[in-house]
């Protein structure tokens, strides 16, 4: 996890000024891949003291438009947020709990997620979301009426 100064550096880079909030926001969301936006302003609050919700919902804007931070939004999920960028993953998702993991892009000599070249299209990014149980829910008995999508976390 990267310490203060790399935090300053990495904002500097990205021709962003550094500021307190963004230093807390892009701390937290370092400390926890995954996180919505209510358990980011819990840690930017416990770093900072106080800060608003309009403070950090405005800082990751700023650091999701920079491409410092991912955001991403499973079905039946809240946004969340996480700072691996730059690289081609996808994401676990958890029917049962909700819990998000990060799994490498899939590689294979035919790819299913490349698309057809007359598609008209020049394709920069894919996302993709494996659905299914994590192991600790995949050991617990089985609920009758499990929900077809995770359930909702925190507020958007």
């Amino acid at each position: 996890m990267p310490d203060a100064a790399d935090l300053e550096r990495v904002l500097r880079t990205a021709g962003l000024r550094v500021t307190r909030p963004r230093l807390a926001v892009l701390d937290a969301v370092h400390a926890h891949p995954h996180a919505d936006t209510e358990a980011l302003i819990g840690a930017a609050r416990a770093q900072l003291g106080a800060v608003s919700h309009q403070a950090v919902y405005d800082v990751l804007r700023v650091l999701t438009d920079r491409g410092l931070v991912r955001r991403i939004q499973p079905q039946g999920s809240v946004a969340l947020y996480e700072a691996r960028v730059g690289d081609d993953h996808h994401h676990l998702v958890c029917r049962s709990c909700g819990a998000v993991s990060d799994v490498d892009g899939a590689v294979r000599e035919t790819s299913c997620l490349a698309p057809p070249v007359d598609g008209g299209f020049l394709v920069d990014h894919a996302e993709v979301v494996y659905w299914g149980r994590c192991r600790s829910c995949a050991a617990a008995p089985a609920t009758p009426h499990e929900p077809d999508a995770a359930p909702e976390r925190g507020t958007p």
